[in-house]
């Protein structure tokens, strides 16, 4: 019997050889070491996966919470601490890569395993807590995940600025990106349908059962990378990243570096006086369903495809900054839209457009980020990095609980919309770069 032409040969091996593209990256893939390739493959499957996994948390955590009675004001406590558990968690992190390296095993112990182990706590939690007590366990158990995927992050920034060559982080990273969005889209719709069809917190379970089950496939992936070895720190550096001034010297030596975490300050509080609270508003206010809450998501994300596609060449070309500055002052349109808002259907609109703007700009604040963070020191000011985020965005979130409770909703997606204008500003007058990085090639182990 005659194969179908799909499996002979020749088209065989050119889906192959096009699929293999689409996993490395590109044709600019070909021309790199074998050892390139591996780790870029095996990075591009962790990151499907675990888009995955982290979008139905994301999605739907929050509601999961609130469904076991949380108020308005306790989901804002859950991003608030959730936020200042990265600030417990991100230096001893930094310090865990400089001390003992071994990043990988990092990753895959803290993020890897023991994270998406509390997970399953939250599966059972309704099973093994009642009464009041149960929304704080919850809670509790929610930040723990968080403050384990915290201490594996400066490691994972270090590692994966390795793995991924500078001059092509662009297009390499919009290719995953969109691959990682086609799976978010995917498992926000499922679980979606199957919270929408199951009783309440049901649902909740099965869905976040799902999100540890395909994260442990993430991990699995992760554990196929082939460590870099990490450059050698001298002994003074190392002394220093004890001291807490040391740390902050870190940050000082680089003007620019300390200008962008410094706006990034106050566009993180600017964005988590809003953040925690807009499935809210849409579960409590708008009547929107679990499925039409995934949804819009799924449609943020498909807006954000062609994000990745256009502009991560695009920042290739322009530099990681000017992208920002471009999407910088279109997003606090977005909260400002919500003021205008009865039903969810007209939310459409406004993820069409977010997801597109916001595309461009997650893609360009992590290559700027990498660029110009010191190769041997990545580690420690990342953390440093995360820590001023994360106090803003615990900071933000707190205000924005009290703001929810005393002036509504409304007053919430205002003054995000402000801040994060004012953020946009700053970032536009004080961030300036001289010349662009040059790539440093890492031999691998």
């Amino acid at each position: 019997m005659k194969r179908p032409f799909i499996f002979t040969r020749p088209y065989w091996f050119r889906f192959s050889k096009i699929a293999d593209q689409q996993i490395h990256g590109g044709d600019w893939a070909d021309a790199q070491p074998a050892a390139i390739r591996h780790n870029l493959k095996w990075f591009w499957f962790d990151g499907v996966l675990s888009s995955a996994s982290e979008n139905i948390i994301i999605t739907y955590l929050a509601l999961y919470v609130l469904a076991l009675g949380a108020s308005s004001a306790q989901i804002g406590w859950l991003s608030s601490l959730s936020s200042l558990s990265a600030t417990i968690m991100l230096i001893p992190g930094a310090l865990l890569v400089e001390r003992i390296g071994r990043r990988k095993q990092i990753i895959l112990l803290s993020g890897g395993v023991a994270a998406r182990l509390v997970i399953l706590l939250l599966v059972v939690t309704p099973w093994c807590f009642a009464g009041a007590g149960v929304v704080s366990i919850a809670i509790a158990f929610a930040v723990l995940r968080d403050g384990l995927n915290n201490l594996s992050l400066p490691a994972w920034v270090s590692l994966t600025a390795d793995i991924v060559p500078l001059s092509w982080r662009g297009r390499y990273f919009g290719l995953r990106n969109i691959y990682m969005s086609i799976a978010g889209m995917a498992s926000i719709l499922v679980v979606g349908e199957i919270i929408t069809r199951s009783d309440k917190p049901l649902g909740y379970q099965v869905a976040l059962a799902l999100a540890f089950g395909v994260g442990m496939l993430s991990t699995y992936s992760y554990a196929h990378l082939r460590e870099i070895r990490q450059p050698s720190i001298s002994r003074s550096a190392k002394q220093s990243a004890v001291s807490p001034l040391g740390i902050l010297r870190a940050l000082w030596a680089s003007p620019v570096l300390l200008a962008v975490s410094l706006t990034s300050a106050l566009w993180n509080f600017s964005l988590n006086i809003a953040g925690p609270f807009f499935n809210v508003y849409m579960v409590q206010h708008l009547f929107a369903t679990p499925t039409m809450v995934g949804f819009l998501s799924i449609v943020s994300s498909l807006s954000g495809l062609p994000a990745q596609r256009i502009l991560g060449p695009l920042a290739d070309r322009w530099g990681p900054r000017r992208i920002m500055m471009v999407t910088g002052f279109i997003i606090p349109v977005l909260p400002f839209s919500w003021l205008f808002i009865n039903a969810p259907w007209q939310i459409i609109p406004v993820n069409l457009l977010g997801g597109f703007i916001w595309g461009g700009y997650s893609l360009a604040v992590f290559n700027l980020l990498l660029e110009l963070t010191p190769q041997e020191l990545r580690a420690r000011t990342t953390a440093l990095y995360q820590v001023i985020v994360s106090v803003s965005l615990a900071a933000g979130a707190a205000l924005g609980g009290v703001l929810v409770t005393q002036s509504g909703f409304k007053a919430v997606f205002l003054a995000s919309a402000i801040g994060r204008f004012i953020a946009a500003v700053l970032f536009a007058r004080f961030v300036t770069l001289q010349k662009p990085s040059v790539d440093i090639e890492s031999p691998v182990a």
